[in-house]
């Protein structure tokens, strides 16, 4: 039917198009983007929206679908939510300044700098005037350049509005030909026909009975099933590993990775729960899965009869990064994976990371930070630092915590909700730095040899928590010495 629909918009009739569409029982992303161009190009500016969101539903890494419902509020002057829609479908682009959905089977060419052109206008209609100005420059940075969006840009310097971009009415997504050709009944055997048989006028033409098997044959050693459906070499994590980068992957000690390639700086490209990242190759051991699978066929699981040693106490440095290595994997990983999240930094007794989608309420946060605490959400209240004074947090505040982000990091204190005489303020400790500590993961402290540091609070008997140059985070106890006061 999907073919049919499409048919009947190259013939001009959209009608019967929209009810063959709206007649399909499943209808994936694609149709359900199809029908929201048909609904905006009869100006049904409702329907195109509740079609779009069901795209978007169905897939929410649709690039052209967040700009088409963009279109669609744009036009409902629901400036707000257009603007939204038109930042998701630049984030979606991550980082390229186009896709190409010709081989997904719409003949189209997302431009970012066609998307910043609408962000402005967007941000215009606001009476934003500077933003809309900042997005139509970005815009003219980038390739091919058009000649729209420096009109556009001649109109926002007179604070005047300009033209929307939009994609061509009823230019439609269109099934895969293999996939309709494969629709169509065709008969691929014929009809059999005896040739020969040791029976007398033999006309049966159907499939033979089983034959006879062969006593004490040896069985054929089967693979594994997990070899056969990933690809790689498994490898286990030895430490746990905080992506400091959009490319990076988080795993913990006893994770099953699976490395794709390795490059000469010593960080590796994996795979992990159907996402693909980097990771220090230091961090991971090979791991012979084969191995694995023959001890659980003979009755002995690997580990049934021992302990496995823990996980390395102190994890190796972390090895710098070779721009060179991997430009194409890089690239690969940045179209292929979805964005990683908001590393979120908490100040509490000790510092601790987690990481969170950008917009959880505080309910949420508040049980992840808990978790990661061991402590009971209900035990807990956190804090934000703005304009320069702490604020207390509550799910009223959770859009002004989120608009403070940086760069995918936020930086929270996290307090226990206690009787302050119960817990009296201790007095600081200062400590003198007798070796560099270079950062490994985003709760370090970075200090140099000589360097004074405010110890607040032990961790454990390895590691404290302290503030250096304005910073707060944790440190091996060994790099420093207390100072005692005379």
């Amino acid at each position: 039917m999907w073919d049919q629909a499409v048919a009947c918009v190259d013939q001009g009739d959209v009608e019967a198009a929209l009810k063959t569409f709206l007649d399909i029982e499943e209808k994936n992303s694609k149709i359900s983007f199809n029908i929201g161009c048909l609904h905006l190009a009869n100006n049904d500016l409702g329907a195109a929206e509740k079609a779009f969101d069901c795209s978007i539903g169905k897939d929410e890494h649709l690039a052209v679908a967040f700009f088409q419902r963009g279109v669609a509020f744009l036009k409902k002057e629901n400036f707000e939510e257009a603007l939204a829609d038109f930042s998701n479908a630049l984030r979606e682009l991550r980082g390229n300044n186009l896709i190409d959905y010709k081989p997904l089977g719409l003949s189209y060419k997302l431009y970012a700098s066609e998307v910043l052109h609408n962000m402005a206008l967007a941000q215009a209609q606001q009476g934003q005037w500077d933003k809309a100005q900042e997005s139509l420059l970005s815009a003219l940075g980038l390739k091919p350049k058009f000649r729209h969006v420096e009109l556009a840009l001649e109109a926002i310097l007179k604070q005047k509005l300009f033209d929307l971009v939009e994609i061509r009415p009823r230019l439609l997504f269109k099934p895969n030909r293999n996939y309709v050709a494969e629709l169509e009944q065709k008969d691929y055997l014929g009809k059999a026909k005896v040739v020969a048989s040791v029976v007398h006028k033999d006309e049966f033409s159907g499939f033979a009975p089983l034959q006879p098997q062969p006593e004490d044959a040896p069985a054929t050693p089967k693979a594994p099933e997990v070899l056969r459906a990933l690809k790689g070499e498994p490898h286990t994590v030895l430490y746990e590993f905080s992506p400091e980068t959009s490319d990076e992957l988080a795993v913990l000690p006893g994770n099953i990775v699976f490395v794709l390639q390795r490059g000469d700086d010593n960080w590796a490209s994996v795979i992990f729960n159907e996402r693909r990242g980097l990771v220090p190759y230091n961090y991971l051991e090979p791991l012979d899965i084969t191995t694995l699978s023959k001890q659980g066929q003979n009755g002995t699981p690997s580990g049934a009869d021992e302990i496995p040693a823990p996980p390395f106490k102190n994890p190796p440095a972390r090895p710098v990064r070779q721009s060179g290595d991997y430009n194409n994997v890089t690239s690969e990983l940045r179209r292929s994976q979805e964005p990683s999240g908001c590393i979120v930094k908490v100040h509490c007794s000790y510092t601790v990371v987690i990481t969170a989608l950008p917009g959880v309420p505080y309910e949420t946060l508040l049980q992840r930070i808990g978790t990661k605490l061991n402590l009971p959400a209900s035990a807990l209240s956190l804090s934000y630092v703005r304009s320069g004074e702490r604020v207390a947090i509550g799910e009223s505040e959770m859009t002004s915590v989120w608009h403070c982000m940086r760069s995918g990091r936020l930086t929270l204190w996290c307090t226990l909700s206690e009787d302050p005489q119960e817990n009296p303020p201790k007095k600081s400790v200062q400590a003198l730095a007798l070796y560099a500590y270079e950062a490994s993961s985003p709760e370090d402290l970075e200090f140099s040899q000589g360097d004074i540091i405010t110890v607040l609070s032990k961790v454990n008997a390895d590691w404290l928590e302290g503030q250096c140059n304005g910073k707060i985070g944790i440190f091996p106890a060994t790099f420093v010495q207390t100072l005692h006061k005379d």
